[in-house]
């Protein structure tokens, strides 16, 4: 009955689409292939324009690392590609990767939407490439040549690194570890899928909204594959559901690679659920989790647990499990926050940098309402022609049914103000009524990225073709079935 449980999940994420088929692997493959020669051209080009020997100008060398979801093997169809652009130590960020390399790559067919994100975080390049969405960060190494089969562990490459360096490497160190530290890779690949399928289904995924991310998820699934090595995928799945409705935060979570971890003050780490990074025992995930965020995850988690611990019952469902989060039957009153910008090119920026600030929102709402539901979904209004993102995030009955919206907005403003390079667009913030939530962002499934506003529930079994916006490149607005008649699943990301 078990092993029932687990193909019939397998097959779930398959109807679903997160598996992706060989040709699109395939396609994945040959782009990887062609950006490392490209990165290769490039350290040659930069060492002969700094005038190298020329023994050196053939020695010199560079590649690429993939991390993130397709590091890990868990991406999907739509998924973008991590790619960590590994340099030698004559190519300088500012003047090679961002000029020479970012040239490079816009005089290319292949390549299109390329830009640079120089102020963020970890600092990248972000284009496409045969269709598919790349972020590219740098690091330099300090040797000549870098292996194409580059053991990054490896202390001889990691020395002298600056620390910018050091958040550009961190998701690779992560992945690497991660997949060398799980019992049986291809059965946390799987549970992986699942369990990152569950948090987007459940609105609990994003690190932006203040719910958990990638890294996240990817620890907490390798940490249950740690403790029972021989389950099978179904009963990892509820072991996990488990283990994390009742683990006793803030009590750190980290994977057992044969070192002792240091003992944590928990009040040291200002984290609601602090997960060590695998790769270093005094360092943290990343994390945006508040109050209210933190009371949904567990809530999300014992959910999980409650349905679950059923898994053997003949009545059991899948569906029941990763049912889409009903807002508005859940919440009354909505923030809604519309977001347009006078120029498709420009909204993307925009509402990159809106949500980059997102935790700063959330903390004023909380403050003068209580506890709020941040829906990471975004939404796109058919009979509003200018680009627009419009989130809804739900209202618990709080201290008052007054929110003082124009200081809410205030506060966020001047917050949103302050450090933005490009062309500011509009911010509008308004409490609506579960009522006046239009019917297209009344159902939520699954959130997929640049899947910006469709609207009705889906039929998992069913082919469907994607239509696109008129108005707004990308989104995707439904979806059409194979035998002709209109399918609006519901919103995602």
């Amino acid at each position: 009955m078990e092993e029932e449980r687990s193909l019939s999940l397998l097959q779930l994420m398959v109807n679903e689409g997160l598996v992706p088929s060989p040709e699109e692997e395939e396609n994945r493959k040959t782009v990887i292939e062609k950006l490392k020669q490209i990165v290769v051209a490039w350290v040659k080009r930069v060492a002969w324009q700094r005038r190298l020997p020329k023994q050196d100008i053939a020695a010199s060398s560079a590649t690429l690392l993939t991390y993130g979801s397709y590091g890990l093997g868990v991406h999907g169809s739509e998924s973008d590609i991590d790619a960590l652009c590994v340099g030698p130590y004559f190519a300088t960020m500012v003047d090679d990767f961002f000029i020479v390399l970012y040239n490079m790559l816009k005089s290319r067919p292949e390549v299109s939407e390329i830009h640079c994100v120089k102020d963020a975080k970890v600092p990248l390049m972000r284009f496409e490439f045969d269709g598919i969405s790349i972020d590219l960060p740098f690091v330099q190494l300090k040797v000549l040549a870098v292996p194409e089969n580059l053991d990054i562990l490896n202390p001889m490459f990691l020395r002298d690194i600056d620390e910018t360096g050091w958040k550009s490497l961190s998701g690779v160190l992560a992945n690497t570890q991660i997949c060398q530290l799980v019992p049986d890779l291809e059965k946390f690949q799987s549970m992986l899928r699942c369990v990152k399928f569950w948090a987007k289904r459940r609105g609990v995924y994003g690190n932006l909204n203040g719910f958990l991310g990638g890294i996240h998820l990817a620890i907490l699934a390798a940490f249950v594959c740690q403790c029972d090595p021989h389950a099978g995928l179904s009963a990892l799945i509820s072991h996990f559901f488990k283990t994390f409705a009742f683990w006793p935060w803030p009590r750190p979570v980290g994977l057992q690679d044969g070192t002792l971890h240091p003992t944590l003050n928990p009040t040291e780490t200002r984290l609601y659920m602090p997960i060590r990074l695998p790769f270093s025992p005094y360092e943290y995930c990343h994390s945006n989790i508040t109050k209210s965020t933190f009371y949904k995850i567990r809530t999300e988690f014992l959910r999980g647990h409650n349905l679950t611990k059923g898994l053997l019952k003949f009545d059991f469902d899948w569906h029941n499990v990763l049912e889409p989060f009903p807002y508005t039957k859940k919440y009354a009153r909505f923030l809604k926050i519309f977001l347009p910008a006078s120029k498709q090119d420009e909204l993307g920026d925009w509402v990159g940098w809106i949500k980059s600030r997102f935790r700063c929102l959330l903390f004023k709402v909380e403050e003068v309402q209580g506890l709020c539901d941040p829906n990471p979904a975004e939404y796109i209004d058919v009979n509003i022609a200018d680009p627009h993102v419009i989130f809804y995030w739900g209202l618990q009955a709080g201290k008052t049914n007054a929110i003082d919206i124009k200081s809410v907005r205030d506060v966020f403003w001047r917050n949103i103000s302050t450090g933005y390079q490009g062309p500011f667009g509009k911010m509008e913030l308004s409490i609506v009524q579960a009522s006046q939530v239009p019917k297209s962002a009344q159902f939520d499934t699954l959130s997929r990225k640049r899947t910006k506003a469709c609207w009705k529930m889906m039929d998992y079994h069913q082919r469907r073709i994607p239509i696109y916006s008129q108005h707004v490149q990308q989104y995707i607005v439904g979806y059409v079935s194979t035998n002709g008649d209109p399918e609006y699943p519901s919103a995602g990301v």
